[in-house]
């Protein structure tokens, strides 16, 4: 069987239980290891040091460790790490708690200045949530938005919807989520009261029920021994009556009687497939190892667990998932982004309301002084929101406005121009406003947060790109040396199926080309990316070209991948300068305004600085210059578009000495009277006829990826 690598509700149920003896533990950092294990390093005045680890990736579990267990500190601390740490350093645990029946553990920590929330998802996709006391999200792992709940910094952490919690169900609704069910009474007991397989079939057996008698063949008692076995287990489960089980699975497929145990020799070359708090009849027959605590079987299985995963590679998941990873960075970045853009509309909003209190200053400030007046006089809040209803029927304007008046916290809403607003009773229309635009600044104050998470993701994702870039090239060319002699041979414009073999670089998005010497250039599309090339991508060795006209394109000649180790040594050859600098040119607005020639500078990359001369400003993607520059006057625009068939099928774009050596089929472009929308449909057009494969040519050079190469500006094709 695949050993466990997931805890069940009844596991987090026990462990709840035993954790509650480190209560008043002191917190002395906090650690994330990836993006999916969280360690939180404590004192315990009875116990000494307790290392709790949070895991919710592929492996889901929740447990303390022994300390010689824990992995090494990861380098530099990202920001959930900090954020962790900045709110739990030297808070006290106050306990954990279970969400009903939910894989969802809640860990509470309390501070003088305040109150923070741990909330781990110990199911589907996996989460770690941070919220203050009232719930409000600091920051999680993952940013969930679906309709039936929100996690994202921010909002209100939202619980998903509960369910029927068996370990306390009473003998009347049992029976009711019973002969609601269609199934029989085991995969009943797993659904409806949402035991699961395992203890589905353990409570079956426990209580002699045939599993698979269909529920309406089921007799009541039947129900009642289940009912029974059920109780039973709540009471082991509530008294702390554990007996904790690691069962094994012996290596040669031999059955136990489930009473051997490792140190005695019977299970030297088993594996550990379980781990649980009471000993199974359901496991009657592998071996079962016992141990102190729960806490300890678990510290003990999933130590075990690890060995054997890394041991043991699947010769099946040899590639790492690269697809998978870039994925989930672009899903990130697109929940990011729209947490960004609700920031900025909650903002704005908030504005908008303080504007509408000013704009009514008279009205809003008629309200506020009746609550005032007739709260001087100790006159009840029920009788103030009469008086309110009472001036509605006879149509007093500053009556009509209010839509609720609540006396427990001291504040009248006002519906303005169909905005509604709730005013704090005792202050005036000026303290109101204040509040509403200090929430505004509140809030942007988040988005600038979440702007710089959106950084980090965005780093992530590049990451990902060049691991994978790395590994397909290096697959890529050992596949070559395997067919090169085939591969020189082929007529890949007359083939009637061309393979497709896609690759997304993690430089796609900006401007590229590789020089006929085979080195990286790229350049920027807007200002962001400028300023980004210089900032991120420019390391020593690399060469930086930029036109003398301005609106040019930051060009970088990478001397090394980013992946690599940066070098001075590297000499550059002068026809990738000079690819290099005809590239900065024709993306520059040389070719936007029609001409064919333009000049272009170079320099290294250490006299490139982002820091302007004092009494000097630079604009976003601007840069400072220091020192010489050579000089490439009159060098002439020139751009080719091609299809390339090896390693990768793809369009690829730039200068045509480039090119032409990389390309199958090529269409060289120069500045003309055509958009870029429809030279690219000329151009795709070419490319079909050329193509007997014409369905390839569709799928891998679309106009919209041709134009994606082209010139900003008008063009033509050159021969037309």
């Amino acid at each position: 069987m695949d050993p466990k690598r997931e805890l069940t509700s009844v596991d987090l149920a026990a462990l709840v239980r035993e954790l509650g003896v480190y209560e008043g533990a002191k917190v002395d950092k906090a650690y994330l290891y990836g993006d999916d294990l969280v360690r939180l390093k404590m004192r315990d005045f009875d116990r000494g040091r307790v290392e709790l680890l949070l895991e919710v990736g592929e492996v889901k579990r929740a447990h303390t460790v022994a300390p010689e267990r824990v992995p090494d500190a990861p380098g530099r601390p990202p920001q959930f790490a900090m954020m962790l740490r900045n709110r739990l350093s030297g808070a006290d645990f106050v306990g954990v708690e279970q969400y009903e029946f939910d894989r969802i553990l809640e860990f509470v920590f309390d501070r003088e200045d305040g109150t923070t929330r741990i909330i781990v998802e110990l199911f589907g996709q996996g989460n770690v949530a941070v919220t203050d006391g009232e719930y409000e999200v600091i920051d999680s792992l993952e940013t969930v938005r679906l309709k039936s709940r929100t996690v994202a910094p921010g909002s209100r952490y939202e619980f998903p919807e509960s369910r029927t919690n068996p370990l306390t169900v009473s003998r009347e609704q049992f029976d009711r989520e019973m002969d609601q069910s269609d199934t029989d009474v085991v995969r009943t007991l797993a659904t409806q009261l949402n035991f699961g397989g395992l203890y589905a079939e353990e409570l079956c057996t426990r209580a002699g029920v045939e599993k698979t008698i269909d529920i309406d063949d089921a007799t009541d008692d039947d129900y009642r021994r289940i009912y029974e076995a059920i109780e039973r287990l709540a009471l082991d489960v509530r008294n702390g009556n554990f007996d904790p089980r690691i069962y094994r699975e012996p290596a040669d497929g031999d059955e136990s009687d489930g009473e051997g145990s490792s140190d005695d020799g019977e299970g030297e070359d088993a594996r550990v497939v379980d781990v649980t708090p009471f000993p199974l009849e359901e496991r009657g027959k592998m071996i079962a190892d016992p141990a102190d605590s729960f806490l300890a079987a678990l510290d003990d299985y999933f130590f075990e667990f690890s060995l054997e995963d890394e041991s043991e590679p699947d010769p099946t998941e040899q590639k790492p998932d690269f697809e998978a990873e870039i994925a989930k960075h672009r899903r990130i970045i697109e929940q990011q982004e729209g947490a960004i853009e609700g920031f900025e509309q909650q903002a704005e909003a908030q504005r908008d309301r303080a504007e509408l209190l000013y704009a009514n200053y008279g009205l809003v400030d008629e309200i506020l002084s009746t609550v005032q007046q007739a709260r001087a006089q100790d006159r009840p809040w029920d009788e103030i929101e009469e008086r309110f209803e009472e001036g509605k029927e006879r149509g007093i304007e500053a009556a009509e406005a209010v839509v609720d008046v609540d006396g427990s916290e001291g504040t009248v809403t006002v519906e303005i121009d169909g905005e509604r607003i709730d005013l704090f009773a005792r202050d005036g229309v000026e303290q109101n406003a204040d509040r509403l635009y200090n929430e505004a600044k509140r809030i942007e104050e988040k988005k600038e947060g979440a702007l710089a998470a959106i950084e980090d993701t965005r780093e992530d994702l590049e990451g990902a790109k060049r691991r994978k870039e790395q590994w397909e090239a290096e697959d890529a060319a050992a596949d070559a040396d395997d067919d090169e002699d085939e591969s020189d041979d082929r007529d890949w414009l007359s083939m009637p199926s061309v393979p497709i073999r896609e690759n997304e670089p993690w430089y796609d998005r900006f401007r590229w080309f590789h020089t006929s010497d085979g080195y990286l250039v790229i350049g920027g599309r807007n200002a962001d990316q400028n300023e980004e090339l210089v900032k991120k991508y420019l390391e020593p060795g690399d060469k930086v070209l930029h036109t003398q006209a301005h609106g040019g394109p930051v060009t970088v000649l990478k001397a090394t991948d980013p992946s690599e180790a940066s070098s001075h040594d590297i000499e550059l050859p002068e026809s990738s300068v000079e690819e290099a600098a005809q590239f900065a040119v024709s993306y520059a607005s040389v070719w936007k305004d029609g001409r064919y020639a333009g000049d272009v500078y170079a320099v290294d990359s250490d006299q490139v600085s982002k820091t302007p001369e004092s009494g000097e400003y630079l604009e976003k993607g601007g840069f400072a210059v220091r020192g010489d520059r050579t000089y490439y006057d009159d060098t002439p625009v020139g751009v080719t578009v091609g299809i390339q068939c090896e390693p990768w099928t793809r369009v690829i774009g730039g200068p045509p000495s480039a090119i032409e050596g990389q390309a199958e089929t090529t269409i060289a472009v120069e500045p003309g009277r055509y958009a870029q929308a429809d030279t690219a449909k000329r151009i795709y057009r070419r490319f079909r006829e050329r193509f007997e494969d014409e369905t390839f040519v569709r799928k891998i050079a679309s106009p919209d990826r041709i134009q994606y190469f082209l010139p900003p500006g008008g063009s033509r094709i050159a021969d037309d």
